[in-house]
């Protein structure tokens, strides 16, 4: 196994010098990914208090915004349309939380900001969703973390809709699982490389 979450015949169209040059950018946009999202849902868990969810927003600029967006082009210029799009995007989903949380919800009328961030987190939601069906033909260790985001994204926008703390909690539980799945993502495809076999198993996609 060398690309956790590469399955791309793509690449056989591209000059094997130009690919083979180019290292896996998977471990990194997955890590970024994990670590955003655990920090945050130690918040929607409860484990943190809500004041300080400003801790989430470097974070999310930095490592889960421009750092997974760079792994997602780097995947371009590998020929992985599925990473390409999986890392942009939630990169871009990461930048977008931030100008929100820091910037627009001061500016929502406070009774129905929850419905706006409920819409919010649907949307993606349901751009995962049809991610995750695609995960299908990668490897078991990313379509654990597909799945557990779809639910993720899900009951935190049913817990938003409802004005419900408890189903917001729930939410922050499966994102702990969802960033525990990525990290282990993560951590399989950055040993693959170091150690030059495959030390956690992926269940890879023939």
């Amino acid at each position: 196994m060398t690309d956790t979450i590469h399955h791309h015949p793509e690449t056989a169209q591209l000059p094997r010098a130009a690919v083979s040059s180019i290292a896996d950018p998977a471990p990194l946009g997955l890590a970024a990914f994990a670590l955003t999202t655990f920090v945050l849902s130690t918040v929607n868990a409860g484990w943190l208090p809500d004041t300080l969810t400003p801790v989430v927003f470097g974070l999310a600029l930095a490592y889960g915004g421009v750092g997974q967006f760079a792994a997602g082009i780097w995947e371009f210029a590998k020929g992985n349309t599925f990473g390409a799009t999986a890392f942009c995007s939630y990169g871009a989903f990461w930048v977008s939380y931030w100008w929100l949380t820091a910037h627009n919800v001061a500016e929502l009328p406070a009774a129905d900001a929850h419905k706006a961030i409920g819409m919010f987190l649907l949307a993606w939601g349901i751009f995962t969703a049809y991610m995750t069906v695609a995960a299908l033909r990668v490897s078991g260790a990313v379509l654990v973390v597909f799945a557990l985001l779809t639910l993720t994204f899900l009951v935190l926008a049913w817990g938003e809709f409802s004005s419900s703390t408890g189903i917001t909690k729930t939410g922050g539980y499966l994102g702990l699982l969802t960033a525990l799945a990525a990290w282990y993502a993560s951590f399989a495809g950055v040993t693959a490389f170091t150690w030059k076999r495959q030390l956690a198993p992926v269940r890879e996609v023939e």
